[in-house]
């Protein structure tokens, strides 16, 4: 796949996750949770690979926060996840490991990279692990949501020669 269409792609997942994200979503105290964010990320993970998945990332935590449907904590939850799945599945070629990667790249580190920022950004105390159910909960059911549907394209060839190096599930 060439860088334009690639680039024209993470633009459409990029513009779908960032108009989702006003309907749908689930508040948990301070942050929002957004499977959509989680599914997409591991799409341009497996995709289109690490510099595309957290390029997406970024501009949708950016987006979700100048429009106010998101929160500072979108950033490093979604951004360190992105960037785990992409590089999970860069060294194995398997999508399990890119889903696996976003859940323990948002769910744990994207978490616990939270506690700093709620304090620094808000000055509240906030539990040391008061993030970590919440992004898990968020992250498993994206990732799950994307694995099946990777898995429905890849039955029916449709994701055929546009995904990024080889697949496995």
């Amino acid at each position: 796949m060439n860088n334009i269409r690639k680039l024209s792609l993470t633009a459409m997942i990029t513009a779908l996750t960032a108009l989702t994200s006003s309907f749908i979503f689930i508040p948990a105290g301070v942050a929002k949770i957004f499977p959509i964010q989680h599914l997409a990320n591991v799409l341009t993970a497996v995709m289109l690979g690490p510099a595309y998945a957290l390029a997406q990332a970024f501009i949708v935590s950016l987006l979700r926060n100048l429009a106010g449907t998101g929160s500072v904590f979108a950033f490093p939850g979604s951004m360190i996840g992105a960037l785990l799945a992409a590089w999970l599945y860069k060294k194995t070629k398997r999508i399990t490991f890119a889903c696996l990667g976003e859940v323990v790249g948002t769910g744990v580190i994207g978490a616990l990279a939270c506690y700093p920022i709620a304090i620094l950004f808000l000055g509240e105390k906030v539990a040391l692990l008061g993030f970590l159910p919440a992004f898990t909960l968020s992250s498993f059911t994206g990732a799950t949501i994307a694995f099946v549907l990777l898995k429905i394209f890849l039955k029916n060839s449709y994701l055929e020669g546009k995904i990024y190096g080889n697949r496995r599930l």
